[in-house]
């Protein structure tokens, strides 16, 4: 077979880097009647009303000009403020805070504006399937740590350390965590900032769900740990917290120094995030905290309702902690986890995503979403195990 023209091939580090495995089950889903989502995480609950308005209005007012390439002040001020008050850790809103579309673009700046070709980025896996694409797309060495089960998916100082290297730049954490809802300890957390200091490492935190969790557990901000302003890369936003996935806001915190960077690099490829969702992002830090608690007492009855019923089906899960994810064993039914989540769909119209779409440490797990409705949950529940019967 001839080969394809120059002028067709692709960049290297563009094509090693497979497809999204979450996107391909949410397709599938798209063409079929009668599913229930456990697949996509994004919230089924609208935007909050207020927020909305505030939406509404800056569009009648005619606010549809760029804004600063940090974003609008006032928004970043409303973000210091917030993380003050929860974490104690107090942010510039001039040169420490950058608004980002979203936190997928926060991650890739990070990446572009940090990592040399070569540099080594240590991932800790199961993860957002956009971390190592990341890292590769800014020509680093994606370097896998594996959170383990028996752990509860909490990675530890000593899984990171043995993987350090003479090449090493930068820890890259998520927690609360996407797939596995795992959250991560203070305890944990400070092993990890004390190889940073001791290994002169950058952190990447992308904490975007910190305000989904659940049993009691106190979220602790990277950011806020003793030394650890100065060499932590903040990831967070409002898609997940606020239910505004559409509107595509989140920001980076960062030392003066490296946002500078950062935003070299955002004020070349976006400009400015969306004017209207930033001014819609101010009123929901300036007054959606009823709503985010409203949605979070949902989420953890959903998260009951699916996590016992998994475990009484025979399928062990341990009890995520935070974002609105669980991670359910599958090995019990002799099927890898891209035969389960297909069989399911087809078989019983419930979507969920392979765990081996975050990592290979994710294989013989699937994560679900519980991001539908009670009721829906509950059928979901019955369609699973009519599934697992079937093949057990």
């Amino acid at each position: 077979m001839p080969s394809s023209p120059r002028s067709l091939q692709i960049a290297q580090r563009v094509a090693s880097v497979p497809p999204s495995g979450i996107r391909r089950f949410f397709d599938i889903s798209a063409t079929m009647k009668d599913v229930i989502s456990l697949g996509i995480g994004e919230p089924d609950f609208t935007t909050p009303q207020h927020i909305l308005d505030a939406g509404i209005e800056a569009l009648r007012r005619g606010e549809t000009h760029y804004t600063s390439n940090s974003g609008i002040l006032e928004l970043r001020q409303a973000i210091a403020r917030k993380y003050e008050a929860l974490y104690g850790v107090r942010f510039d809103p001039e040169d420490e805070l950058l608004v980002t579309v979203g936190g997928s673009e926060a991650l890739l700046l990070a990446m572009l504006s940090l990592v040399d070709p070569g540099d080594e980025v240590i991932v800790v896996e199961p993860s957002f399937v956009a971390y190592k694409p990341a890292v590769i797309f800014a020509g680093g060495v994606p370097i896998v740590v594996e959170a383990r089960p028996e752990n509860d998916f909490e990675v530890t100082g000593a899984d990171i350390e043995a993987k350090i290297t003479s090449k090493t730049r930068m820890i890259f954490i998520g927690y609360p965590n996407n797939p596995t809802g795992a959250v991560l300890p203070r305890e944990r957390m400070l092993e990890i900032a004390a190889l940073a200091e001791k290994h002169d490492l950058l952190v990447v935190s992308d904490e975007l769900y910190d305000r989904l969790v659940y049993s009691g557990f106190q979220q602790t901000c990277f950011s806020a740990l003793p030394g650890m302003k100065e060499r932590t890369i903040l990831v967070a936003g409002l898609s997940k917290n606020y239910a505004m996935t559409g509107w595509r806001v989140g920001f980076i915190a960062a030392n003066p120094a490296l946002l500078a960077a950062i935003r070299k690099v955002h004020q070349y490829i976006i400009m400015s995030a969306p004017t209207v969702a930033q001014i819609a992002a101010i009123e929901a830090l300036e007054n959606g905290e009823v709503a985010v608690e409203q949605m979070r007492q949902e989420y953890d009855a959903r998260r009951k309702l699916l996590v016992g019923g998994l475990n009484a089906m025979g399928l062990p899960t341990f009890e995520p902690k935070g974002a609105f994810y669980c991670f359910p064993c599958i090995r019990s039914t002799g099927l890898t986890s891209e035969q389960f989540s297909e069989g399911l769909i087809f078989e019983e119209q419930v979507a969920a995503v392979p765990g081996s779409a975050f990592g290979d440490c994710g294989e013989g797990f699937v994560r679900m979403a519980y991001t539908s409705g009670l009721p829906q949950i509950a059928e979901a529940l019955e369609r699973i195990e009519r599934f697992v019967k079937r093949h057990r």
